[in-house]
């Protein structure tokens, strides 16, 4: 069955389309892509350790994949999300406050 490996960093999207055997897991595909030519930079990534997705949907190493499933390997986040929303909401008020004077 064909499936894709992907992994996405901030200039770029390295996609690797596979032929793999029924009861291929996802971590499985994703050494598997590796082997066949996934470029994957270490100092952006651990690829080992990296948690996987299908779809957008967060998946254990072992979620046995279907045809034409989208495995997805996950980045850690540059900044906290609550931090940004934080950040965005302050900016906000201080530009509404200035313009209400």
């Amino acid at each position: 069955m064909k499936v894709s490996v992907v992994m996405a960093l901030p200039v770029r999207q390295h996609v690797v389309e596979l032929e793999v055997a029924e009861g291929c897991t996802a971590r499985q595909a994703v050494e598997l892509a590796l082997a066949q030519g996934l470029d994957a930079p270490s100092e952006a990534i651990d690829i080992n350790n990296a948690p996987l997705g299908i779809y957008g949907e967060r998946v254990v190493d072992d979620a046995l994949l279907h045809a034409g499933d989208r495995v997805e390997i996950y980045r850690p986040l540059q900044q906290d999300p609550m931090e940004l929303r934080r950040q965005r909401a302050a900016s906000e008020s201080r530009r509404l406050s200035v313009r209400r004077k």
